[in-house]
């Protein structure tokens, strides 16, 4: 893992990047959800079981804590395999049922990013609702103009 600071131009204020692979992405991203006060929106195309069931602790923590959550994710109908379209549905019904906000989306969604409080945001290549066992890379940003960015960026598609 590497920690940038940086500074952009225009008088910005600086904002924290790090980056973290597979190895080292859940430990923080654990922690970060752990500390969230108000809002977690998620994208992820895949939805596992294994996988969500490593969060749904986490999950269940914070929505007692009257945290909002917002997974965005592929539409199961838009699973090639019927397994995978089964195990979406199953886990999207198991999460609405826990109070989470869930989006289907058509037109095969591929994005992968996370934001956490209007304060943190993570993306890179690493499905967080289902990852097993691939290379990937995600990066986490600490700043408020660019989670606004990435916020704005995702109405506007």
């Amino acid at each position: 893992m590497r920690i940038f600071s940086l500074l952009a131009s225009g008088g910005r204020t600086p904002f924290q990047s790090e980056l973290f692979d597979e190895k080292s992405f859940y430990h923080q991203f654990l922690k970060d959800l752990s500390n969230t006060k108000e809002k977690v929106i998620i994208e992820s195309p895949f939805v596992s079981s294994s996988r969500m069931d490593l969060l749904y602790p986490y999950f269940e923590k914070i929505i007692s804590h009257s945290v909002k959550i917002s997974i965005v994710t592929r539409d199961p109908v838009e699973h090639d395999d019927e397994f995978m379209r089964n195990l979406s549905v199953n886990e999207i019904l198991k999460c609405i049922d826990m109070g989470i906000n869930v989006t289907p989306l058509k037109g095969f969604h591929h994005r992968k990013l996370a934001i956490i409080d209007n304060k943190i945001l993570w993306e890179g290549s690493l499905n967080i609702l289902s990852f097993s066992n691939s290379l990937e890379i995600m990066r986490r940003i600490e700043g408020e103009k660019e989670v606004s960015q990435m916020e704005a960026f995702l109405r506007n598609q």
